[in-house]
């Protein structure tokens, strides 16, 4: 009887045992589910929260009417606001955007091989030596790549490495030392502003971006007149403030000038282009008496030049224009000198003529936003000339303007307010002319949720375009 009791006690025992641990296993199933369902729930409520301030960044972005982008608008500020939870009464969420500016950046995909290999040996690239026959260099190898979609695309040239993509904040002094050395007998030399005397160098992601993107058309909006396209009309009709600058013997000049690689181009070109030379040849001299039947291009008047075929009102023009400023031609080849436009007139269509064909233009760097480092990138930049830049947009002007109301400095409103800039002269300014803007329409919105303890839960980056108009959703990625 014992031993039976013994035995049914142990059962009881155990039973009572197993249900326990069953029973503290299905607690716990319910209470890890539950937290499960807590977190979803936060994820999701956090997810929302980061694309709220996706969209308030947007609505920054909306409300910009000024017809430039600088650092000193507000859109240009970090973002930080709060949303009702929606689920608990009374709780808020913090959300937080940032907005950046994609054209402070200089295009991978638009970057000739001269500045990438700049850039490249910014970040401490340094080329080995000892390549064997049919290898390329990494600059090589990223031009060959082209067009990345992102720049995360870059990680898979081979070479390539996660300190040259991302920086290293340990970069020594003497590197940049060297380097601004290196690049300065060259005519480009790195700033020392931006932690550079700290000896803090980003990668390539801190300074690239595929996303830049801007309108092709001028400062009020007007469709820009590609001078490697355009017909002979096309050309007159470029009229800054109703001023005629091309007649059409001029027009037709600008057509026997192309191909231009650049805007700046223009100011080289000729008003007698090759074809016309070779038309009028035969029939000039710079010696021959008045009866002859050539006509002397030295002591000809503008009516008299007219008699040549294809010289008209604005060839002729320029012809004397250019004897009178440089003297008597030496022989007629020197005719070919006679430039099609003046550096006022380039100055005064500069912001109205391109010649990328499209509704708009990829890789243009604005001189609000970009950083010392990246506008060291653009051609017969010194550090002084940059630094200057940087001052002038960022410290107001002497006399108050209604347009700047509310904006913080005084932003480039015209890429011709450069001239303005000591040690910009022509010669720079028309080197830089086709690479810079004064707005942007590519920017890359970040949106984080915060918790109450200051935790970033949720991440939304997008990639934007108002080229269009209207805001378009490029890239969205959530994480």
């Amino acid at each position: 009887m014992r031993s039976e009791s013994g035995l049914s006690l142990i059962s009881a025992l155990w039973i009572t045992t197993v249900l326990s641990v069953l029973a503290t296993q299905f607690l716990y199933s319910i209470r890890l589910e539950q937290r499960t369902q807590a977190n979803f729930a936060d994820r999701t409520k956090y997810y929302y929260t980061a694309k709220a301030g996706v969209e308030m960044a947007i609505a920054y972005l909306r409300a910009d009417e000024t017809g430039f982008d600088s650092l000193g608008e507000i859109w240009a500020q970090p973002i930080t606001n709060q949303i009702d939870d929606g689920i608990q009464i009374g709780r808020m969420l913090t959300y937080e955007a940032t907005i950046v500016d994609e054209g402070s950046k200089a295009n991978i995909n638009t970057m000739d091989s001269d500045t990438l290999n700049r850039l490249l040996e910014f970040v401490g690239y340094q080329q080995d030596v000892n390549l064997g026959e049919g290898e390329q260099t990494l600059a090589q190898q990223i031009e060959a790549a082209k067009p990345f979609r992102t720049i995360p695309d870059l990680g898979r040239i081979e070479g390539m490495t996660e300190q040259l993509l991302y920086g290293d904040a340990t970069v020594t002094t003497q590197m940049v030392s060297d380097f601004q050395s290196a690049t300065t007998t060259g005519t480009n030399a790195f700033s020392s502003t931006n932690g550079l005397e700290q000896g803090v160098i980003g990668g390539l992601a801190n300074y690239v971006t595929v996303y830049s993107t801007d309108k092709n058309t001028s400062a009020d909006g007007q469709q820009r007149v590609n001078i490697n396209q355009a017909d002979a009309e096309q050309i007159r009709q470029i009229e800054p403030n109703g001023q005629t600058i091309f007649e059409m013997d001029e027009a037709e000049a600008v057509i026997g000038g192309r191909s231009y690689d650049d805007i700046g181009d223009l100011l080289d070109a000729s008003a007698v282009s090759d074809e016309l030379f070779d038309q009028i040849r035969d029939r000039i001299s710079i010696d021959s008496e008045e009866d002859s039947d050539r006509i002397n291009i030295n002591t000809a008047d503008e009516e008299k030049l007219r008699d040549l075929d294809g010289v008209e009102d604005g060839i002729s023009e320029r012809i004397v224009a250019h004897r009178d400023q440089n003297g008597e031609f030496d022989n007629v080849d020197q005719l070919k000198d006679v430039k099609l436009i003046t550096e006022e007139e380039f100055r005064n269509i500069v912001d109205r003529i391109t010649v990328v064909e499209g509704e708009t233009i990829e890789g243009l760097i604005n001189i609000n936003t970009a950083p010392a480092e990246v506008l060291l990138l653009l051609p017969n930049m010194t550090e002084e000339i940059v630094q200057a830049i940087i001052t002038r947009r960022e410290t107001p002007p002497e006399e108050p303007d209604p347009s700047l109301e509310g904006i913080e400095g005084n932003p480039f409103q015209s890429i011709t307010d450069l001239l303005e800039i000591e040690g910009i002269n022509m010669n720079i300014f028309k080197e830089i002319a086709g690479r810079v803007t004064f707005r942007s329409h590519g920017f890359i919105i970040t949106g984080l949720g915060i918790d109450a303890n200051g935790k970033t839960v949720a991440k939304c980056d997008s990639v934007i375009s108002r080229s269009g108009g209207e805001i378009q959703f490029k890239q969205w990625r959530y994480y």
